[in-house]
Order: structure tokens, then C-alpha cells, then sequence
């Protein structure tokens, strides 16, 4: 049997951040959503990840938080998967009125709803239901403690083929190599990115601290009442087009990732000035707006091995590959501005993310975290988590996704979207693009957005406007 492949490994240790994700009110889960192209076979799927999935530690073992009223270490425990009882089939009408609005839904009550802690934290729902952008749908739920979200969406993609070639795993966009340069020259510039380095973080770490320490987000409707208690209780998602991002990324010399995050300022400025009625635009509105200090956490990947090869090898003949909850963070400051010029808010995303890029912020406020878990406890831990999120109003990820059409179990995926809920912030946007497509998902607490089909409106309405301006200034070009 398939089954009888897989691991026992032997009893770990909890790393810190699996203690802090496994506290009690500190339960956090990366939700991921996956879009296929024809109907589900939940049998393909449960026999797929009996050879793939179930062969890593983290996924065939259980959770003892060492919590109790038996205190003892807290730790992995292996124990043999019955994978059946992990992939739920829901019973579903075809003929549902709006099939979108009960993903929404369901996707909500499923990340809220508590996970029975007696078997492995993750759970597959396979749902028969035709939306906008899919066939049928799959909704995986990823307790935080087996690890951070880059970790995990590297994991379930190792379980996915290319639908051109079922042997082989997907491939990503590998980034431009600059050209060589003379010895001298590279001397030289190595020499002015090490002054640089030093300086960017000096810089950044002391603005972080103080941040972390004394400021906090200006209040804005982004940001929940004082002392009120936030929850992400709804998440949606929109596909749009990486062609349209690729035109305004090659006409503005930039990364995607630039844009994104200038497409996403936008979004945010045109909802603050509606909210809080700047509609009129006159210079004393835009006063009021730009008096606003709003800050979004934006996460790293500090792991520097991140090939899905030595993870599919891993689940296939049980070797070891560097896993856990491995990230950094950036407290970013948001451009919150009514800009005539569209295009600005580009400008200003990358002056600002060329600076995080070029400092050791990211593994500083990771090295932070550490520091206090060991220094002065879980407790101590939990609470500058939380002050990190308090003074802040927003979370913002990017992910690179696959390329090339992959399948998942025999399920050819059309789109892949992902979130996290548990934290306590009032919006968290996560970026994740997929062959020609960009999927953006809001997880946010209805309690301060409470819009946020309006709210994602706004920001895929940014991005045509910054497609039209480019367009007009005729300084584009596709890259194919």
C-alpha cells in the first residue's frame, strides 16, 4: 500500500516560533486556495499526497504544545496518517445561486473554525463547485507551527507537476544576471555595496525600533477603534492580468514587484481619501491625507535554499531539506497621497524598498525575535508580535508562482491564491501571480474594512490607470 511508504521519524523539539504560533489565542493558520480546471477527484488527491505530503516530518507527526497540566517538553510526535481523515468533501448543491459568495464563505467559517490538535495540524476540502475562475476548488489549511508561508506554499507545489510534462516539477522565473564586469570595477562596486549596506541598515533598524518602541499608525479607517479586538473574518480574491503589470514594469524600467506594491499605495489612497471624504481634492483635503503615517509589514524569505527539488526529494525518499518558520519583516511606510500622476506611487515604492532591500533589516527583525524568545520567554515574544501589528494597519506579501501550467494530483490548476488569518490585524494582502495571471487575495476583520470587494476594486482599477498612462506615453514594451 501506498501508505506503508511513509516516514516515521523520530521525536523533535519545538522551534521557537512553532511554540508561539501553538499558544493559546495565538493560533494561526496560512489558508491556500487552489483553483482547478475540471471536476474533483477527491480519491486522486488522497492517494497523491499518501506518497507525497504524509513522508514529511512536520505532516505525519502531532502537536504537543507541553501546555497542559502535565508540564513536559514540548515536541513532534510521529504518529502513522490516515490521510482519508484530512481531505473533506463537503456535501454542496451544483446548482447554487452565487457560487462565488459561498467560497467566500465557506473559506471564512473553515479558517475560523478551531483544529482538532489530536492528529497532524493540515486539512485539504475539496469542493464541487464551479466559480468565475474554476471547475472545482481545493482549500488547504495549514496550521502556522509547520512552518512559515513561503515554506509551505514551496511544499504543496512540490507535490504539483507540469501539465506538459507529469515528470517534471514546475519552474519559476529566474531573475536577469547583471553582466561581468572588470575586476577593478567589480572591486569598486563591491566595496560602495558594502558602504551602502552598512549605512541602509543602520538607518532602517534604528527607524524600525523607534517605530516598534514609541509610533504608531496614525488612526484611519484602515486601522480598528483603540483596544478593540481584530480578526481577519473574510477573505476574497481577484484575478488580473501579469501582461498589464509587465507593461508598466518594462516602460518604468522596474521590478514587478515595484509595481505591485505602487499599485497597491494607489488602491489604498484612492479608499483612505473616499473614506474620509476627499473626494473635492482641494489642497486643504490633501493636507489632511497626507498628514497620515500608515505602516505595512512586509515579509521576507531569509531561506537561502528555495529549489522545490530537495523538498519533492524530501517527501520521496524521506532526506532532509532546512525547514520551519524562517522569515523576516520590513516595516514599510506607505506613500498615502491623492497623486496626479498615477505613476508616482511606483516612484515612491521603489526609492523606499531599494533602501529595505539594501540593509539587513529583514534578518535583524528575525534575529529580534530569536533574541527575545531565548532572552526573556514566549510570553515576551507574544507581546512585541503584537505590538509589531498594533502600530501597523497593513500586511503585504508577494509570491512568485509557477510559469508554466501545472496540475495538481492529476487536477490542472487554473489559479492558486493564498492567506493567512490569526494575527491581529485588520488587512493583509497577499500577491501571488501564476503563469500570465496575478491573484490578489484580501484577508481582512469586517469591522474595519468592511468593503473589501470595494476595496480590491480600487486597487485593480490603479493598475489600469498606470497601464493607460504608460500607454499614452508610448514608452512600452511586452516581454515575452
Amino acid at each position: 500500500m501506498a501508505a506503508a511508504k511513509q516516514v516515521m521519524p523520530s521525536e523533535e523539539p519545538l522551534s521557537p516560533f512553532s511554540r508561539l504560533f501553538s499558544m493559546p489565542g495565538q493560533d494561526c493558520f496560512n489558508i491556500i486556495t487552489i483553483g482547478c480546471k475540471t471536476e474533483g477527484n477527491a480519491h486522486a488527491i488522497v492517494e497523491g499526497l499518501k506518497n507525497t505530503l504524509i513522508n514529511h516530518p512536520r505532516f505525519s507527526s502531532i502537536l504537543e504544545t507541553g501546555l497542559g497540566e502535565h508540564k513536559v517538553k514540548a515536541k513532534w510526535i510521529p504518529t502513522t496518517v490516515k490521510v482519508e481523515d484530512h481531505v473533506i468533501v463537503p456535501d454542496i448543491d451544483p446548482n447554487i445561486e452565487n457560487p462565488d459568495q459561498f467560497l467566500e464563505d465557506y473559506t471564512t467559517n473553515m479558517a475560523l473554525s478551531p483544529m482538532d490538535k489530536s492528529k497532524p495540524l493540515w486539512e485539504f476540502h475539496l469542493l464541487q463547485l464551479k466559480t468565475s475562475y474554476a471547475g472545482s476548488v481545493a482549500v488547504a489549511r495549514f496550521h502556522h507551527s509547520l512552518g512559515d508561508g513561503m515554506s509551505l506554499m514551496s511544499l504543496l507545489l512540490a507535490c504539483t507537476r507540469k501539465t506538459c510534462d507529469l515528470e517534471a516539477l514546475p519552474t519559476f522565473v529566474v531573475p536577469k544576471k547583471s553582466k561581468a564586469r572588470h575586476i577593478c570595477w567589480s572591486l569598486i562596486a563591491w566595496f560602495w555595496f558594502i558602504v551602502r549596506l552598512l549605512f541602509h541598515t543602520c538607518v532602517e533598524v534604528f527607524k524600525s525600533m523607534v517605530i516598534v518602541c514609541f509610533a504608531r499608525d496614525s488612526v484611519t479607517p484602515l486601522k480598528g477603534k483603540p483596544g478593540a479586538t481584530i480578526s481577519v473574518n473574510k477573505f476574497i480574491h481577484r484575478i488580473f492580468s501579469l501582461d498589464d503589470v509587465k507593461v508598466v514594469k518594462n516602460a518604468m524600467n522596474m521590478t514587478v514587484n515595484d509595481v505591485l506594491l505602487g499599485v497597491v499605495q494607489a488602491g489604498l489612497s484612492r479608499y483612505l481619501s473616499q473614506k474620509i471624504d476627499l473626494n473635492n481634492k482641494t489642497s486643504k483635503s490633501r493636507k489632511v491625507l497626507e498628514k497620515n503615517n500608515i505602516y505595512g509589514v512586509v515579509f521576507f524569505n531569509l531561506r537561502p535554499n528555495r529549489n522545490i527539488e530537495d523538498l519533492a526529494k524530501m517527501m520521496e525518499k524521506g532526506s532532509k531539506s532546512r525547514w520551519g518558520n524562517s522569515i523576516g519583516y520590513v516595516l514599510f511606510p506607505l506613500w498615502i497621497r491623492l497623486e496626479e500622476d498615477t505613476l508616482e506611487y511606483i516612484r515612491r515604492a521603489k526609492i523606499t524598498m531599494d533602501r529595505k532591500k539594501l540593509s539587513l533589516e529583514p534578518i535583524f527583525s528575525f534575529a529580534l525575535l530569536k533574541f527575545t524568545m531565548k532572552v526573556f520567554g514566549l510570553k515576551a515574544l507574544k507581546n512585541l508580535v503584537n505590538s509589531i501589528f498594533s502600530r501597523t494597519s497593513v500586511i503585504f506579501t508577494n509570491v512568485v508562482g509557477p510559469d508554466e501550467e501545472i496540475s495538481f494530483f492529476d487536477h490542472e490548476i487554473s489559479y492558486i491564491a493564498a492567506s493567512s488569518c490569526g494575527v491581529p490585524q485588520g488587512l493583509t494582502i497577499h500577491i501571488q501571480s501564476y503563469v500570465k495571471k496575478v491573484i490578489i487575495n484580501l484577508a481582512v476583520d469586517l469591522s474595519v474594512i468592511p468593503d473589501p470587494h470595494h476595496l480590491c476594486d480600487l486597487i485593480i482599477d490603479s493598475l489600469n490607470s498606470m497601464k493607460s498612462a504608460v500607454v499614452e506615453m508610448g514608452s512600452y514594451k511586452l516581454e515575452v
